[in-house]
């Protein structure tokens, strides 16, 4: 088994003074010892992230199904069933994010720069300077990251 790079190291610059050969053939040992590590670490994280597309697409797969069968119903012109395959499709959606760690950012109250995005400021005499009016497209986070802001319109 091959020793830690550090212990490589170590182990050169204690050495007594060797022949100028040899402790070019030991960097040289070490050099390829790191980029090889390197690419073992590139490809365990390329694999983790095709591990994580994996699961998330096949959570995702269903949703799929449902809205396939809300298209065909909307082909039938059948209102009921389209309106019901499009709410059922929502739920599994916003459900499977929620499993997933994802929150709709929260737009009561003030603005606040770091999870909104002000589009507009509008007059409002009934609420304060900086109070969030209208919600234009909703923002989300996932755990402390934000993924979108919510676009919001604010008080002048």
């Amino acid at each position: 088994m091959t020793e830690e790079p550090q212990e490589q190291v170590e182990q050169v610059e204690q050495a007594e003074p060797q022949q100028p050969e040899v402790v070019d053939d030991r960097l040289l040992r070490l050099a390829a010892d790191f980029d090889n590590y390197k690419k073992r670490a590139a490809r365990e994280r390329d694999e983790y992230v095709a591990r994580a597309n994996e699961r998330l697409l096949k959570e995702l797969l269903p949703i799929l199904d449902d809205l396939e069968r809300a298209l065909k119903s909307a082909e039938e012109h059948e209102e009921a069933q389209l309106e019901e395959g499009v709410r059922l499709v929502h739920r599994s959606l916003a459900s499977l994010l929620q499993r997933n760690g994802v929150e709709e950012i929260s737009t009561e109250g003030k603005f606040d720069p770091h999870v909104h995005e002000a589009l507009l400021a509008q007059p409002a005499e009934d609420r304060e300077h900086g109070d969030v009016l209208d919600v234009i497209q909703k923002g989300y986070k996932l755990g402390d990251l934000v993924v979108r802001p919510a676009r919001v319109i604010v008080a002048e």
